[in-house]
C-alpha cells in the first residue's frame, strides 16, 4: 500500500501529515512562493517515507494546476508543476475542497473554513465541488472574507465576529439547502459551542481528504467525482 504524505497549505502554515507521525509544520505568509515551499517541505518531511503526496492549495485548482494567484501567499503558482518540483506523484487540489473531502459523512453537505480567508466546497453523494464563497459580496461593498476571515476578528472584535459568523453560515446553509455545514480551520476552536446542523471540523479529516484525493484518481473519477 502506498504512502501518502498530506500537505495542508495555509495563509500562515503549512502542515504535513502522515499515518501513524506527529504532524510537522511551517510558516507560510504572504512571502512564501514555490521555490520557497520546495526547500522548506523537503526539509521538513526529511526523514519520511513516502510514495505521494496530496496537497490541499489555497486557491483555484482545476485539474490538478493550479488556475488562479493566491490572495494570502507570494505569486508564482499558476501552472506550476509540483510532481516534478517535488519528485514524487502529487494530487493537487483546492485546500478547503481537501477538507470538506475528509468530513463528509453522506447527504449534502457544505464545508467552510475559518481562516485568513473564507475556504469553502460543496459534496453531494459522490461529488466534490469546490467553491470560492469568500468572494460573495457583502456589507459595505466588501467581500464575505473580509468579515469571516481574520480580517473580520481585527474589525469587529471577537464576540461581534462570532455573531457574523453565525448568521452568515445560517444563511449559506440556507442557501445551498445543505444538510449539514462543517466549519472548519483554525478559528473554530474560538466557538464554544456551535448551534445544531453546524459541525466542528477536525484537523485529522484534512489527512482523510489526502487519501480520499488518491481514491478519485486510481479509480479515474468513479470513487470521488471532482469539478
Amino acid at each position: 500500500m502506498n504512502k501518502i504524505l498530506v500537505v495542508d497549505i495555509g495563509g500562515t502554515h503549512v502542515k504535513l501529515l502522515m499515518e501513524g507521525i506527529e504532524p510537522r509544520q511551517f510558516d507560510s505568509g504572504p512571502e512564501m512562493r514555490p521555490s520557497d515551499f520546495v526547500a522548506k517541505l523537503k526539509d521538513a518531511a526529511c526523514g519520511w517515507d513516502f510514495d505521494q503526496i496530496s496537497i490541499g492549495f489555497p486557491s483555484v485548482v482545476r485539474d490538478n494546476k493550479v488556475t488562479k494567484e493566491p490572495k494570502h501567499i507570494g505569486p508564482g503558482w499558476v501552472g506550476f508543476d509540483f510532481t516534478n518540483s517535488l519528485g514524487k506523484p502529487t494530487q493537487v487540489i483546492n485546500d478547503a475542497a481537501m477538507q470538506a473531502l475528509g468530513s463528509y459523512h453522506g447527504e449534502r453537505m457544505l464545508f467552510l473554513g475559518l481562516g485568513t480567508g473564507l475556504g469553502s466546497a460543496l459534496v453531494l453523494e459522490s461529488m466534490l465541488f469546490p467553491l470560492e464563497l469568500g468572494d460573495l459580496p457583502y456589507r459595505e461593498r466588501e467581500k464575505i472574507e473580509n468579515f469571516l476571515g481574520i480580517p473580520g476578528i481585527e474589525r469587529l472584535g471577537e464576540d461581534e465576529w462570532k455573531t457574523e459568523v453565525l448568521f452568515a453560515v445560517g444563511q449559506l446553509k440556507l442557501s445551498f439547502i445543505a444538510d449539514y455545514v462543517v466549519l472548519g480551520g483554525g478559528n473554530v476552536h474560538r466557538f464554544d459551542q456551535l448551534p445544531e446542523g453546524i459541525e466542528r471540523g477536525k484537523n485529522e479529516n484534512a489527512f482523510l481528504g489526502g487519501i480520499r484525493l488518491w481514491e478519485a484518481a486510481h479509480h479515474g473519477g468513479n470513487k470521488w467525482q471532482i469539478f
